[in-house]
């Protein structure tokens, strides 16, 4: 965690697979899940967005590679 003016940085990275390109832009989409009837619905991520954006004031971003892992960078206001 990094605070930068009267901005909080919290980065969270892991060394998995990575996201593809194309499926980047849909990693925040409620329902949208790569794991259909695998256990996964989709929600994750779309809860996280919500909980920065509308409570935190906040933005979230993502970095990644394929098979370079992936980054979720959220920024907030410190107060």
């Amino acid at each position: 965690m990094q605070r930068a003016q009267h901005n909080i940085e919290l980065r969270y990275s892991d060394d998995g697979k990575g996201i593809d390109g194309e499926l980047q832009s849909k990693v925040f989409d409620p329902f949208f899940t790569t794991r259909m009837g695998q256990g996964g619905v989709g929600l994750g991520l779309a809860l996280v967005h919500n909980i920065v954006h509308v409570i935190l004031k906040g933005q979230v971003r993502l970095e990644s590679e394929t098979r370079q892992g992936a980054s979720f960078i959220i920024t907030f206001p410190a107060e």
